[in-house]
């Protein structure tokens, strides 16, 4: 299966970055900042700022007690009356929010394919479907570190272009900045909003956070580093996402244009990479798609084995179960006919509204 010690060159704030800068975010964002400009910045700002205070909590549990966050939870309450309770509620919300978190990953992948070659929006089931296999191979077979670096420096590129192109976009520097600081709810746009916060503050990062630092740091005197790597890498994965919402806001909201399709959302990179633009969208979308369609099953998976403390030889097994089960039910969301870029942002919206759940 994969192992976390193959991202030890990356760091987990690394890892979690790469995690929610997703298909979702690019989309999130991306409409957001078509359909209402500057306005809703203030949404990333906040949710950057508590990804980074969960996500250190998370990494810090690793760090210093040498636990998953799963194992603390199920070592913490083992002899309370709220045990089965409590676990139910996690498991929903992880099992609900990563199957509907899956659905937007195999659409978002799919949209990067439509992006690259047109005349497949017409398979895009199909295209679900394949998208679905590849995901579930790689989870049986377990050889993901060449595709895992492949994919992670596609979606980097993708990252890299839309800080090329805001340079280039001529943003409103103004309403960039009252967008950050003055916080307002036009009227529509709440389900943007949680949908906004869903796709950063990502509840399965938090399980994958704690797993990470524990591969990667050795106890008390590596917090420090641990504490840098989550601060930096999670807050570089929010200015990204800032970007975003400011590129589509002067390119597309400035013009009146609606983004409908992947093609629709290249429009944005326009500026800088021309008729490139929509191959490096549909490039970023596929990896990004790809990759966290397998994160996210696994980080299901290891979740529920840290809680229920399987016996080493079912294990195995039961991960395999757990993560094949959400790519099957993400799969068959992502397949019901909805359009691929609701289905995507209504993810990031469940997300959103479970959240609370995981975090308390």
């Amino acid at each position: 299966m994969l192992s976390f010690r193959r991202f030890k060159e990356l760091g987990p704030g690394a890892l979690v970055t790469a995690a929610f800068i997703g298909p979702g975010t690019v989309t999130t964002c991306t409409l957001a900042g078509a359909e209402y400009g500057y306005t809703l910045v203030w949404a990333l700002l906040f949710a950057t700022v508590a990804t980074i205070v969960f996500q250190e909590m998370a990494g810090r549990l690793g760090t210093v007690s040498r636990q998953g966050l799963g194992e603390a939870l199920r070592k913490r309450v083992s002899a309370s009356g709220w045990k089965w309770p409590m676990f139910s509620l996690i498991l929903l919300a992880l099992y609900g929010g990563n199957s509907a978190y899956e659905a937007g990953n195999l659409a978002g992948a799919a949209l990067g394919i439509d992006a690259l070659v047109p005349a497949a929006a017409s398979s895009f089931r199909w295209i679900v479907l394949a998208i679905a296999f590849l995901a579930a191979l790689v989870l049986l077979v377990g050889s993901y570190r060449q595709l895992e670096r492949l994919l992670l420096a596609l979606v980097l590129l993708m990252a890299i272009a839309f800080v090329g192109t805001f340079i280039v976009s001529e943003p409103d520097w103004a309403g960039l900045g009252r967008g950050l600081l003055v916080p307002s709810i036009p009227s529509g746009s709440l389900l943007t909003i949680v949908a906004l916060i869903g796709t950063t503050v990502v509840p399965y990062n938090l399980f994958l956070h704690a797993a990470a630092a524990r591969s990667k740091w050795n106890g008390p005197r590596d917090l420090p580093a641990a504490r840098t790597d989550a601060v930096v890498s999670i807050g570089f994965g929010g200015i990204i996402s800032i970007l975003i919402v400011s590129t589509a806001a002067a390119s597309l909201f400035v013009r009146e244009l609606s983004a409908e399709s992947a093609a629709d959302m290249a429009i944005q990179l326009e500026p800088l990479f021309g008729s490139f633009s929509r191959m490096l969208l549909g490039l970023g979308l596929f990896a990004a798609g790809l990759s966290s369609s397998v994160t996210a099953p696994l980080a299901t998976a290891y979740a529920v084995t840290e809680i229920f403390e399987p016996s080493a030889s079912s294990k195995r097994r039961m991960i395999r179960i757990v993560s094949l089960s959400v790519v099957a039910i993400g799969a068959a969301f992502a397949m019901s006919g909805v359009r691929p870029l609701t289905i995507i942002v209504t993810a990031q919206f469940a997300n959103g509204l479970l959240l609370p759940i995981v975090a308390a």
